[in-house]
């Protein structure tokens, strides 16, 4: 061919209609996967690149996705949690195989994000991610389900209007860490995480940690849970809390790895020793958690196939379609810490 191909042109060679053309080229699932496949085929043969702006302008649509992250400030000024951005590849690649771009943001919780992106045209759908107070943007993500705005989080499941959010088995991976310091011997865990229904991701954590204890055959016991926010600095404040009010405690099951880490951190300050006089899991299984001294057992979540579940779960919304919200499954990663 001597001119620039058209969706036509693809039409006529696969025998189907344009608008079949043009849906398959979307990637809809209301076109057959024989056919998707033969008009893909024939479009990568022809050299033939999806227009855009032109497509955009007919559909009123931006081709575009909002990353938003959003967490309220913590006292040090920390920003972005480091979990999340172990997901920022597999979210970047995931629209980049669906043919959106991505564009990427940090917003407070009191700003006016969804006026700023889905209303004003500058993307299509908007994935949230944090763990900021689930009770201080509840309400605005019950009132965009409502007005049928395109938001994806992550979170736990069961926390937000029905199939918004995309989440781990928190739950579980708490059990998980619980059992493993139990089968090591331990026998008083403490748990360094908040428990409050605001913060439901890790308040399933400590859930599962009670249930780990009582198919032990333990009581979860008050004194051994210490409110912590997901920071080392908070992690270092826990151990010294526990170390004031003169409690024995022989392994600590950590909501977030850089609580852990910063629960090592005072550990050695005081001359302690972990795995041998405390034993430590962590939550996340960052990068960071393999450099430790000693490296710190995890329980790990699935960042890629948690990437390309909340771009495809906003996709499935942008077309109308069914999402599957069953919480990813979470497995731990023993190391060093732990005894492993």
């Amino acid at each position: 061919m001597t001119k620039r191909p058209t969706s036509f042109d693809i039409a006529q060679l696969a025998g189907v209609s344009q608008p079949t053309v043009s849906r398959a080229l979307r990637g809809m699932k209301s076109v057959n996967v024989q056919t998707r496949q033969r008009i893909e085929a024939i479009a990568k043969s022809l050299h033939y690149a999806v227009d855009k702006n032109a497509s955009s302008l007919r559909s009123q649509a931006s081709n575009t996705l909002a990353l938003l992250f959003f967490e309220e400030p913590a006292d040090d000024d920390a920003t972005i949690n480091p979990f999340f951005l172990s997901m920022l590849g597999s979210i970047t690649r995931a629209c980049a195989r669906a043919g959106y771009d991505l564009l990427i943001s940090f917003q407070q919780l009191s700003g006016d994000w969804h006026v700023d992106y889905q209303d004003s045209h500058k993307a299509d759908g908007i994935i949230l991610l944090g763990y900021g107070d689930y009770e201080t943007y509840r309400a605005r993500l019950d009132h965009l389900a409502e007005q049928g705005t395109h938001v994806v989080r992550w979170g736990a499941i069961g926390t937000g209007p029905a199939g918004i959010t995309v989440g781990s088995d928190n739950r579980g991976g708490g059990a998980l860490a619980t059992a493993h310091l139990i089968g090591r011997g331990r026998r008083r865990i403490a748990f360094l995480g908040t428990t409050d229904a605001r913060y439901p991701e890790v308040s399933d954590r400590y859930h599962g940690y009670r249930d780990a204890l009582a198919a032990a055959g333990f009581v979860a016991e008050p004194e051994l849970q210490i409110d912590a926010v997901t920071t080392e600095a908070a992690g270092q404040a826990a151990v010294e809390e526990l170390a004031r009010c003169g409690i024995g405690y022989d392994a600590i099951f950590a909501a977030s790895d850089s609580i852990a880490i910063g629960a090592m951190r005072a550990l050695s300050m005081q001359g302690r020793t972990v795995p041998g006089d405390v034993a430590i899991v962590g939550f996340d299984d960052l990068p960071s958690a393999q450099l430790t001294s000693p490296p710190l057992s995890s329980v790990t979540q699935d960042t890629r196939n948690a990437g390309e579940a909340l771009v495809g779960t906003l996709l499935a919304r942008l077309r109308g379609e069914p999402v599957d919200t069953a919480p990813l499954p979470t497995r731990l990663v023993v190391r060093a810490s732990s005894g492993g």
